[in-house]
């Protein structure tokens, strides 16, 4: 017979994995609020913090009585537990960490604006303005590395390059003007699905061209460096392209 404490940890763990991953889901299927899914996922984590601890604490029991199948419970129970509250976890420590930003762009001084997008805007919550010097300095002390993209390609090219790439990333596009070098896309974060938007803009340069790429969150004050994460991918694919 398993111990209670095998007994309550695994369908506990279980329990609270399934409500993080319907915190999202609700949200993204139009269940529940945003916040109402938070809360969610936030009493997930604090289930999967003591089905950790239930399942630790059999598992040593077990490890001491001899009862391998209780251990193998319990050592599954601390495995759920874990995966489960590590991703809120992992997403607190990097609203800590990171600013309250959610739009980023690799020109800061001139960001590519948003044209056809805007409609799709008409009722998010975060402007498609840009923020100004106080973003631009946040971006740039917490993500560096984004800067715009120099190529020797020509801009008709580097324009085709860049839409391969958002294709192959699995964007939707909203518009592709090679003749004003912009590019227009939405993008949906994976649990939750929120929709981000992204700009592309390609421009001569004396050596060739010039790749400048915009994302920005719709809702959200903090986006959890999703956005420079977007941009990173997308950077390094573009540059992988003959």
């Amino acid at each position: 017979m398993l111990s209670l404490s095998s007994r309550a940890s695994l369908p506990l763990a279980l329990l609270c994995a399934v409500a993080a991953i319907l915190s999202g889901l609700g949200y993204r299927w139009a269940w529940w609020s945003l916040n109402v899914g938070f809360k969610i996922l936030e009493w997930s984590a604090y289930g999967a913090m003591a089905a950790f601890a239930l399942a630790l604490a059999g598992a040593f029991g077990s490890w001491r009585s001899g009862k391998r199948r209780d251990l193998g419970f319990s050592l599954v129970a601390v495995i759920i537990g874990a995966a489960t509250f590590a991703v809120p976890g992992v997403m607190l420590h990097q609203a800590h960490r990171l600013p309250p930003i959610h739009d980023i762009s690799t020109d800061t001084t001139n960001p590519p604006r948003f044209v056809a997008v805007l409609p799709l805007r008409a009722d998010a919550h975060n402007s498609a303005q840009y923020g100004g010097p106080t973003i631009a300095e946040q971006q740039r002390l917490a993500y560096p590395e984004i800067v715009p993209f120099a190529s020797t390609a020509a801009p008709d090219k580097a324009f085709s390059r860049a839409l391969k790439v958002v294709r192959d990333m699995g964007w939707t596009i909203v518009a592709a003007a090679p003749a004003q070098g912009r590019i227009e896309a939405v993008d949906r974060t994976l649990l939750y699905g929120f929709r981000d938007d992204i700009v592309i803009r390609v421009t001569p340069a004396p050596q060739g061209s010039i790749t400048d790429v915009r994302s920005a969150s719709r809702v959200g004050e903090s986006d959890i460096g999703t956005n420079a994460r977007r941009i990173r991918r997308f950077l390094a694919r573009l540059a992988e392209e003959p």
